[in-house]
């Protein structure tokens, strides 16, 4: 049965504080956990099929989640795309950004976990306006060419071919200076890790390889 409690719009996870803004995504992973869990994330009902949050429901969650606890970096994940909704993301981070200016809270990062389709998803380059709000990106590269690409990812129609627009994604966020630039890809889902690893490297960026989350996890 479907999680039947309120949807979370932010969450915990480890020491990290989840803002969830979407459930859209052009991606249809053949490891996403996100349909095998029914939505939930540890506890967490993370479905948002009865409207997304807007930039200040997100801010009013915030400010109630912040002082529950110590927490060391504000990560943009849910079960979704969060460059999708870019402008709400950019509000929240600008405000996260002012709240450690002013010692709101003990020092933390800012960080969005992203399919790196941000620019093909928004038609211009944005990776300025995240360079400006984020400390961290973790981007998911998850192959080393196109056709493995599409296979893992099953992208929708007009991103078929978004390969090369995702590695040249992580390139840009290297280009423009934001602190830790990793990509990543799942240990399960292709046959040489150590080549995406070389992609990675080869635009400048750190390599992270996940482990496979299952329904069993």
């Amino acid at each position: 049965m479907a999680n039947q409690t309120a949807p979370a719009i932010v969450y915990r996870f480890g020491e990290g504080v989840y803002i969830n803004l979407t459930n859209r995504c052009p991606n249809l992973c053949a490891f996403c956990i996100k349909t095998k869990w029914n939505m939930d994330f540890h506890g967490n009902n993370l479905n948002l099929a009865t409207g997304e949050p807007s930039a200040r429901d997100v801010i009013v969650a915030l400010e109630h989640e912040l002082p529950k606890a110590p927490f060391k970096q504000v990560v943009f994940c849910g079960y979704g795309e969060p460059t999708m909704r870019l402008d709400e993301l950019l509000l929240v981070a600008h405000t996260l950004k002012g709240w450690r200016a002013q010692a709101k809270y003990p020092p933390f990062k800012i960080r969005l976990n992203t399919n790196g389709l941000g620019n093909l998803i928004n038609h211009k380059n944005i990776v300025p306006s995240l360079a400006s709000v984020l400390d961290e990106i973790n981007i998911s590269l998850n192959a080393a060419d196109e056709e493995t690409w599409r296979k893992i990812v099953r992208p929708a129609q007009g991103y078929e071919n978004g390969y090369e627009d995702v590695r040249e994604f992580i390139h840009l966020c290297v280009e423009a200076g934001i602190s830790r630039v990793v990509a990543s890809c799942v240990d399960t889902t292709v046959p040489d890790p150590k080549a995406v690893e070389q992609v990675a490297k080869a635009e400048g960026a750190e390599f992270y390889l996940r482990s496979f989350l299952d329904a069993n996890d």
